[in-house]
């Protein structure tokens, strides 16, 4: 098992697998996915309401308030955008891990990785138009790149230090 992670095909088998959550995800409409009944049960005494109220701004042409969408619905769209980032940050990540060993240099493997996850994003809400009760967004398709982005990067950085510490 350790044979396949260091010549990367687990990690290229976790790109599938990350990949396939993300399709079913986005295969759901809206209706099956959100989360709102269970932050009502969870967050039933609005925590941080105060605190979180003074927060607004615009994404994709909609204003992202409290007073506009209501606490829950602000949660929930933090709690999505967070998944967003953090699922194209993973798919960034197993996409460099499984090419550094096929590839060379790693700034050729960051990019590579990057579009690939990024090119996946821009499919991923195409797939969404598709799908009913769902509002394809390039803002979303650019949240996604950037959470690539910072896995790359971040790998890049770490590779450099470790040939560093190695000289």
């Amino acid at each position: 098992m350790r044979r396949q992670f260091k010549n990367g095909n687990m990690w290229l088998v976790l790109v599938f697998i990350v990949m396939g959550v993300l399709f079913y995800s986005s295969s759901q409409t809206y209706h099956e996915q959100t989360q709102l009944p269970l932050l009502h049960k969870l967050l039933k005494s609005e925590p941080l309401k105060a605190q979180l109220s003074s927060i607004n701004f615009q994404y994709a042409d909609e204003q992202i308030s409290i007073k506009d969408s209501g606490y829950f619905s602000f949660v929930e769209f933090f709690i999505r955008k967070g998944a967003h980032l953090s699922m194209y940050f993973l798919l960034g990540s197993f996409w460099f891990l499984a090419l550094e060993k096929r590839m060379k240099p790693n700034i050729l493997v960051a990019f590579v990785s990057w579009q690939a996850a990024t090119g996946y994003a821009g499919l991923d809400e195409f797939h969404q138009m598709l799908t009913g009760d769902r509002t394809p967004l390039f803002h979303d398709v650019v949240l996604d790149s950037v959470g690539a982005l910072l896995a790359v990067v971040g790998f890049l950085l770490v590779r450099a230090i470790e040939r560093k510490k190695r000289r």
